[in-house]
């Protein structure tokens, strides 16, 4: 797999950490494709103290990010940021692969709190 690259946002970079230092451990954020609905991809993020053989390893805002290889290979270029608004708050994905198949025509997907 050529060089993998998956970045966060100042903001999910800071609500991360806040995450790593209330479980404390060696902790990574894995994130990954759960599959594929009506609008593209659905995704997951956890905290994680498992790296596999198989994983993607990258460090980016001082966040180690864990990605299993099929999910690295949908996920490559995107970069992750945290919202708050009237929705409410939680982690946006934004992915450059994908092709959107809402009438809204957008490529970001939210994972709301």
């Amino acid at each position: 797999m050529p060089e993998f690259r998956i970045s966060l946002t100042q903001r999910a970079a800071v609500k991360v950490k806040e995450y790593l230092e209330s479980e404390g451990g060696d902790l990574a954020l894995r994130v990954l494709i759960l599959g594929e609905g009506c609008c593209g991809y659905r995704y997951g993020m956890v905290l994680d103290n498992e790296v596999l053989d198989d994983d993607v390893v990258v460090q980016d805002n001082g966040v180690r990010i864990v990605v299993d290889r099929f999910s690295a290979s949908l996920l490559a270029g995107s970069e992750i940021d945290y919202v708050e608004d009237e929705r409410g708050s939680g982690f946006v994905v934004k992915n450059p692969n994908e092709q959107s198949t809402c009438s809204c025509g957008g490529h970001h997907h939210s994972l709301m709190e």
